[in-house]
């Protein structure tokens, strides 16, 4: 068959809203994946800097650009376009290491897990490296009343047993919506995986979702909000 018809490997999701400065280098570390069939949306939800122009230097990207309510909305938006066997996003800031999927891949191959999570890289804004994070096992204890500890940028999950059942991201959250999403697949009965593969470098500057609910606030309405999305 061609290689239109099978059903690629990889979808990986790229939510994107003016983030031209960083989307070269995101765009990039996709195009340079080997040995494994792959499709990248970039959901767009209106930039008005260079990011489509940027997107046209790289032909394996689709472009896919509407308004949207959010990152978690364009996120969905991609969950409901993915035709991969395994699907992820990769945030616009981020980079996916040389080789990451290809050295994936065959842990997938032989996982019965619905959700695959491997290890990541923090890496500074000028993209200089910052330090190793390497998972534990899935614990729903920990995940729920300590912190969410799998990176999303590193993290797989099953097309079958999740995208095609209709699991989604709350719309309504504006950052740990991953967090609160792997507890409901929890839930919902769904197994997880931990790979000892190293998929991405994680990107901390101020603009970072994650950044702006980790940062030290003093702002009562954030630290509020924060705490009861927990």
């Amino acid at each position: 068959p061609s290689h239109q018809t099978m059903q690629p490997d990889f979808t990986i999701i790229t939510p994107s809203l003016n983030y031209g400065r960083f989307l070269a280098e995101c765009l990039a570390s996709v195009a340079a994946q080997e040995g494994v069939a792959f499709e990248h949306l970039v959901m767009d939800g209106g930039s008005k800097d260079d990011s489509a122009g940027i997107v046209t230097g790289f032909p394996h990207a689709q472009w896919i650009q509407e308004p949207d309510t959010g990152m978690s909305a364009a996120i969905n938006k991609g969950f409901g376009r993915a035709k991969g066997k395994w699907v992820m996003w990769l945030n616009a800031d981020d980079r996916l290491k040389p080789g990451a999927l290809a050295e994936i891949l065959p842990h997938l191959e032989k996982s019965s897990a619905d959700m695959v999570y491997g290890d990541w890289d923090f890496i500074r804004e000028d993209g200089a490296f910052v330090r190793s994070i390497t998972c534990p096992g899935w614990s729903r204890f920990v995940h729920i009343h300590h912190h969410c500890y799998i990176g999303s940028t590193a993290a797989f999950l099953r097309n079958s047993t999740v995208i095609a059942e209709g699991h989604r991201l709350r719309e309504d959250f504006r950052f740990v919506m991953d967090g609160e999403f792997y507890a409901r697949l929890d839930a919902a009965g769904k197994t997880f995986e931990h790979v000892p593969v190293r998929i991405a470098d994680f990107r901390l500057h101020a603009g970072n979702a994650s950044m702006l609910h980790l940062g030290k606030t003093r702002d009562m309405d954030k630290i509020l909000a924060a705490e009861r999305q927990h």
